[in-house]
């Protein structure tokens, strides 16, 4: 496998990963998840395995229109079956003046292909203030 090979894989699963978390498909962001991947979302918590996953982010399901804007993803590490990397998110909302930025971010993903995907072994997000 290449490096080119990989950085699609990743860049695939972010993205779907992203979309589905805007669109509120919860089973769809799980599946996105390794079995026993685990999501560490700072100042919420850690949930480990798809039966956490699921009920994180079945709390997480959007009430009004949001976008993750997921850009300068980089892969920092990879091999023919795990690759690590960094990403800069922000989130923003819409409401009744519009759209604004809820939060920025930083996401540190490790990937692994399972099952012929590249999925989430582990993703963190932390908060930039």
């Amino acid at each position: 496998m290449t490096e080119a090979q990989v950085a699609l894989g990743v860049h695939a699963a972010i993205a779907t990963y992203t979309r589905a978390l805007d669109e509120g498909r919860t089973s769809d962001i799980v599946a996105t998840f390794c079995p026993d991947g685990a999501t560490e979302i700072m100042g919420v918590g850690t949930f480990e395995g798809h039966n956490a996953l699921q009920g994180v982010y079945a709390g997480m399901v959007p009430t009004q229109p949001q976008k993750h804007l997921v850009a300068n993803t980089v892969i920092t590490s990879w091999t023919e079956n795990q690759a690590t990397a960094s990403s800069d998110l922000v989130f923003l909302q819409r409401g009744e003046a519009g759209w604004a930025v809820g939060l920025v971010g930083r996401y540190q993903d490790t990937l692994r292909l399972h099952d012929g995907a590249w999925r989430f072994q582990h993703r963190n997000l932390t908060y930039v203030v």
